[in-house]
């Protein structure tokens, strides 16, 4: 009886022990890491780049999880190793372990990508590598925190005996129920490969203008799964990411952001043209909207009451042409009202006094 009240003494001293030393170690790890992280931070401040402070940010708290986690398995071993709870503490460790190691790929990921996007200069004109390279990233990024997890999930599963026999089981009598799932995921699938065809192929790209839907937008975020378009009024369209290989729809920065864009104006027959175009070019003279390379007034059609004049100028891009186009319509109406009052179409209505 003295020998095992003797083992028992033993044995809680030794937890008692290693408890408190694990404690004390925690509190040195963080006090350590604390001055390590305010002394890095204070180099990244000195540098141009932010990249370093992103780094820092996106890491300190992995990190930390990280290092408390590997306290945990060392002091374990040390001291709960002939405890009944050990087996369980290590396959809680490993997985916690396991998960951490997978959040700090995950973040060096994002930390690489976000070294390589800030590369980038989206604020040019002619912004297309740009947004070309931007996009690629961003679906890869996207791509690689999913292979991340799917193995990082894998691993943990496999620390499981019981978990592992039970997958081998599922996966050696599937069936039909297999067959089943294989058709729901089909779609998923489909999804996922369509996400890695846009990222290759693109055929949109992050900040592209785009119609679909009969909207005008700006492509604003692209995932594996959904593409979400920024229409002009603030809205949001969410869309599948197979939508934009499956179906037709207007890109119109895809090759360069220049466009051209039309005036239609209808006026009698009796208004001058070259009038017209004379003050279209005054009205041009050092416009900020108009990038100087098209401008020019044209008779397009004629019907029986009016004539049609298509107005076409160019500018650097999609928002730009907006505000160009809407400003000479209303100065040209306002040209036309004021210089030639009775070339608006009108109604004609001939006829004898009796």
């Amino acid at each position: 009886m003295n020998i095992i009240e003797k083992l028992m003494s033993e044995a809680s001293y030794r937890i008692l022990f290693g408890t408190a030393l694990f404690f004390i170690s925690i509190v040195i790890t963080f006090i350590i890491y604390r001055w390590v992280i305010s002394m890095l931070r204070k180099k990244a401040l000195k540098t141009k780049t932010r990249v370093d402070d992103f780094a820092i940010d996106i890491l300190k708290i992995p990190i930390l999880w990280l290092l408390l986690w590997i306290l945990f398995k060392v002091f374990s071993h040390s001291f709960l190793s002939q405890t009944t709870i050990f087996d369980m503490l290590m396959k809680v460790n490993n997985v916690l372990l396991i998960l951490t190691i997978g959040w700090v790929l995950i973040k060096l990921v994002k930390t690489m990508f976000y070294y390589y996007l800030n590369r980038q200069d989206m604020t040019v004109a002619d912004n297309l590598n740009a947004r070309r390279n931007f996009t690629k990233m961003k679906i890869f990024e996207n791509i690689m925190v999913v292979i991340i997890s799917i193995i990082i999930i894998a691993f943990c599963l496999m620390t499981f005996d019981e978990v592992r026999s039970i997958g081998i089981s599922l996966l050696t009598s599937a069936g039909i129920a297999g067959v089943i799932v294989g058709f729901a995921a089909q779609k998923s699938l489909a999804t996922f490969l369509a996400g890695i065809q846009i990222a290759l192929t693109q055929p949109i790209r992050l900040d592209d203008v785009v119609i679909v839907e009969g909207e005008w937008g700006r492509i604003e975020e692209i995932t594996l799964t959904y593409v979400v378009v920024k229409i002009w009024d603030e809205r949001r369209l969410v869309l599948p990411v197979t939508y934009f290989i499956e179906h037709p729809f207007q890109n119109w920065t895809r090759n360069t952001s220049d466009i051209l864009g039309t005036i239609f104006l209808y006026v009698d027959y009796s208004l001058p043209v070259d009038a017209l175009r004379t003050k279209l070019l005054q009205l041009l003279e050092n416009h900020p909207q108009w990038d100087k390379r098209v401008a020019n007034i044209q008779v397009t059609d004629s019907k029986e009451r009016y004539k049609e004049l298509r107005v076409l100028v160019s500018s650097q891009d999609a928002s730009l042409n907006w505000d160009l186009r809407v400003d000479l319509r209303e100065k040209l109406i306002d040209y036309i009202n004021s210089e030639y009052p009775d070339c608006f179409v009108k109604t004609r209505l001939v006829g004898s006094l009796q």
